[in-house]
């Protein structure tokens, strides 16, 4: 018997398989923290409901006793894995202690290793994997495809029971919804039109972090995916443009702000790859990021164009407080470069 057992599961929303892995962990520990992944981001087809929203959808779907053993745990998504890792450490250790549980803790993680994507699970450590087989019923895209087709079809391929039935359907009446179906509808018609492909298509993008005198360029998106949310600059790669001439481009088509090649290069602070297999809505979509400190001075005039509604210099300070308005991981970027979030004690 292990003190308290780990479920990582993004629970959009909770499935039959979900549930098999809690009841698996309630087998091993009398205390079990469900970690529910990608926090604090914004709606999108993919992942429509918030976490606060995943974790009541959880206890609908629990036992009397499960939901007194069972705790949530909102963790974000980080672009560097262990970053993730001292979250859902330090998320685990807390509770841990709200309970009164004795040191030192041991755990164990439960889940299922789909798939590359889940790899992580096996990388606690310390912390052994209990691994639960494939299980029966429609997965979370199936769903959530019922769900935006047809309301009533999705809701009852959902985990059984009323209470859980009636809140989705509460849920489909709120007004995030339909912009939600919209969208949803748009990304289908999107990747219909690459299904005759003779390979899985891989995406390239680029998008560029700008700062300037404590502010943070950024774009209102007038386009799905992410219609109306805060994004940084970029767009797809040219067939005939490297990523740094690409990004540039974009840029200047979005916001007005044209970098001289000069300027560009002296002001060319960092660059990474963001190629978490699941970080677009589009499908598999790897981005090129460039970050740019143009430092003191006065904030250059912008104005939205192409892609974008608006543009805008944001400071700094406002950052954290739209975290969840950002398109897929486009607060993650800002975050690798400007250090928004506080950073893990390393000790």
């Amino acid at each position: 018997m292990y003190s308290i057992a780990l479920v990582p599961a993004r629970l959009q929303p909770p499935l039959a398989a979900h549930l098999a892995l809690i009841r698996r962990a309630l087998d091993l520990a009398p205390q079990v923290v469900v970690a529910i992944g990608s926090a604090h981001q914004a709606r999108s087809p993919r992942a429509p409901f918030t976490w606060e929203e995943c974790a009541a959808m959880l206890r609908l779907a629990l036992t009397a006793d499960e939901r007194q053993r069972g705790h949530p745990l909102p963790v974000r998504d980080h672009h560097d894995p262990a970053r993730w890792f001292a979250e859902v450490r330090a998320g685990v250790a807390g509770i841990a202690r709200s309970l009164g549980l004795a040191e030192p803790l041991t755990v164990a993680v439960v889940g299922h290793v789909m798939d590359a994507t889940r790899d992580y699970l096996r990388r606690f450590d310390g912390w052994p994997l209990h691994e639960v087989g494939r299980q029966p019923g429609a997965d979370s895209a199936a769903l959530l495809d019922a769900l935006f087709s047809d309301i009533e079809a999705g809701v009852h391929n959902t985990v059984d029971g009323s209470a859980l039935e009636r809140y989705l359907g509460a849920w489909a009446g709120q007004p995030c919804a339909a912009p939600l179906a919209e969208e949803w509808r748009e990304l289908r018609e999107y990747r219909a039109a690459w299904a005759r492909a003779p390979y899985p298509p891989v995406f390239v993008t680029v998008d560029t972090v700008i700062h300037r005198a404590g502010h943070v360029l950024l774009i209102e998106r007038d386009r799905h995916p992410g219609k109306g949310l805060w994004a940084v600059p970029g767009g797809f790669i040219d067939l005939r443009e490297t990523a740094y001439q690409s990004a540039l481009r974009e840029l200047a088509e979005e916001t007005g702000l044209v970098l001289p090649a000069g300027a560009a290069s002296a002001a060319l602070k960092g660059q990474a790859v963001f190629d978490a297999p699941d970080r677009s809505q589009r499908g598999r979509t790897i981005s090129h990021v460039f970050f740019f400190d143009l430092g003191p001075g006065a904030l250059p005039p912008v104005q939205g164009g192409d892609d974008a509604r608006s543009a805008r210099w944001t400071p700094l300070a406002e950052l954290q407080a739209l975290e969840s308005r950002f398109l897929d991981d486009h607060f993650q970027m800002l975050d690798h470069f400007l250090r928004i979030l506080p950073r893990p004690d390393p000790t």
